[in-house]
């Protein structure tokens, strides 16, 4: 009974994560895009243009109650799609729910283009001109060719000014605020004198120099990023012009080879997990959030491990063994079970008002009233979770050590070795496997936790990573993303629902992996400490 009941989690577990797989990682494939048209009984007859990414069968009744003309009586059901229209900017919505038997004389074209771009989701259509300040230069049969080079170099430029707007000009702006705070600490001590002043006047001249400098080359590269546009058809026939600069990529889907849409595919999925956000985290990528948390759990690895060691030590070797260590066993117990949430609201309330506010008061007070470390932050958020897993941890530790020999204490004794001695050169080597496996199970917990993390620093959105060239390098306390709130943000708080479905599934794969892949590296660790001390154990 056992071994089926755990055939059956395992079997359970694998089809949910193929379930995830299959619905997340199938968003990115390059689908072929239909052209139809489209006839509601009493209605006159539209083109679509879109692809299909649902197709169910659904009561005749409930398509009748939603006002369509309908006749429940001579079918049960009916089928509909979900057809991506995209052209949000011209329609309101880019998704559409269609009834498959008025769809007609459906084609797939291949000169049907589709322009991803920065705001308001992909466009459908037809490329008509390409432009180059205004004025048309290809159009026609050669339109395709130079719009695939006037997107490149568009592509090009937003990579330098991105990387000047976050590297020089982020620094100047970094260094510029130093000299502010440094300023406003001396007028509260009552140093600014007038050499003070004309030194940090100095300082803020040259960053101001350089700003103006880089200002200037930030101007012409807006004005070449914005030099190219192109002209589109839509569908209902309408003509616009985009502006390249607004464009992330093109692609004619109905035109490209089956390695042609695997190199796409792949393209696709890099830039999931290399880039940000952007479109309401409904397009783009997840980088930032992927970096908050491996960041965050190595932080909480590095908090929670030495204090859930010496803590168990403490227990193990060290306390006298009586109802009073049998209390504290207890309490330990009780707190692995105590809800996440609780622990959130004493992070809030003792790491971020008590500690946070009252150290911004002693070391940050050039900054107020805008708290430094009196916010959620990555340091809060590592120490919150780390007060979450420490029951765990002390706990395998504290088995790892009942199971070493007593006989091994009592030689390294005989042998002239101290208590301390001992404990370092063989009690603690010998319970490493143990401690590993603790952290195994804290790192496990922590990844996924979601809900104190949501009062103690993880944001919707964080413009620049908690680690960068700005000096401390490391800023703790900076908010930061988190795949698991990214998750819940993207699914219930996403205003476009059909666009974040399919994230929400390749975001949930991708949290797995890195669970997964932080286990693994833990595992791996664990098991050559216990080939390395069998022997000994033996």
């Amino acid at each position: 009974m056992n071994a089926g009941a755990v055939a059956i989690a395992v079997i359970m577990t694998l089809g949910l994560l193929m379930l995830i797989a299959v619905r997340g990682l199938s968003h990115f494939w390059p689908a072929d895009v239909i052209e139809a048209e489209y006839t509601i009984p009493g209605q006159p007859t539209i083109t679509l243009i879109g692809e299909v990414t649902t197709r169910e069968q659904v009561p005749t009744e409930r398509l009748h109650g939603a006002g369509l003309p309908v006749d429940p009586e001579k079918t049960e059901f009916m089928d509909r799609e979900l057809l991506k229209v995209g052209n949000r900017d011209l329609y309101g919505a880019d998704f559409r729910w269609i009834v498959a038997d008025w769809l007609e004389n459906e084609r797939h074209p291949e000169d049907i283009v589709v322009i991803e771009r920065r705001e308001w989701g992909n466009f459908y259509g037809y490329l008509q001109q390409v432009k180059q300040d205004g004025k048309v230069i290809a159009e026609g049969d050669q339109a395709w060719t130079a719009l695939q080079q006037a997107v490149d170099r568009a592509l090009g430029i937003y990579d330098e000014i991105h990387a000047l707007e976050t590297g020089a000009i982020g620094k100047i702006n970094n260094e510029l605020e130093r000299i502010r705070l440094r300023e406003r600490g001396f007028e509260l001590d009552n140093a600014l004198t007038e050499q003070r002043k004309a030194e940090l006047e100095a300082e803020r001249k040259v960053q101001h120099d350089l700003y103006a400098e880089l200002e200037g080359q930030l101007v012409g590269l807006y004005k070449e990023f914005n030099r190219d546009s192109i002209h589109v058809k839509a569908m209902d026939g309408r003509e616009l012009d985009i502006s390249l600069g607004k464009v992330v990529r093109v692609f004619q889907p109905n035109a490209m080879g089956p390695m042609q849409k695997v190199g796409h595919y792949f393209s696709k999925l890099w830039e999931f997990v290399s880039d940000e956000p952007r479109e309401a985290n409904t397009e783009g990528g997840v980088f930032p959030a992927i970096f908050g948390t491996v960041m965050m759990v190595l932080l909480m690895s590095i908090i929670v491990t030495p204090f859930g060691v010496l803590a168990a030590v403490y227990l193990r070797e060290y306390a006298k063994q009586g109802a009073v260590t049998r209390i504290i066993r207890i309490a330990v117990n009780n707190l692995a079970g105590v809800p996440s949430i609780v622990y959130g609201v004493f992070g809030l309330g003792f790491f971020i008002y008590l500690l946070g506010g009252n150290i911004d008061q002693l070391f940050f007070p050039e900054a107020l009233p805008a708290p430094t470390l009196g916010t959620g932050g990555l340091l809060w958020a590592s120490l919150t979770l780390a007060l979450l897993t420490v029951p765990v941890v002390i706990v395998a530790t504290e088995e790892g050590l009942t199971r070493i020999p007593r006989s091994l204490r009592e030689g390294s004794l005989a042998l002239g070795a101290t208590k301390s001695e001992t404990l370092w050169k063989v009690i603690l080597p010998m319970s490493s496997p143990a401690m590993m496996t603790g952290l195994i199970l804290a790192v496990a917990r922590a990844a996924g936790e979601v809900a104190p993390l949501m009062l103690v620093g993880v944001v919707k959105l964080a413009p620049t990573l908690p680690l960068n060239a700005n000096y401390p390098y490391l800023h703790l306390d900076q908010k930061f993303m988190h795949l698991g709130f990214h998750i819940y943000d993207v699914g219930f708080q996403s205003p476009n629902v059909e666009a974040a479905r399919p994230l929400v599934y390749a975001t949930a794969l991708l949290l797995v992996g890195v669970i997964a892949a932080l286990n693994f590296a833990a595992v791996s660790i664990r098991n050559h400490l216990r080939e390395k001390y069998k022997a000994l154990e033996n």
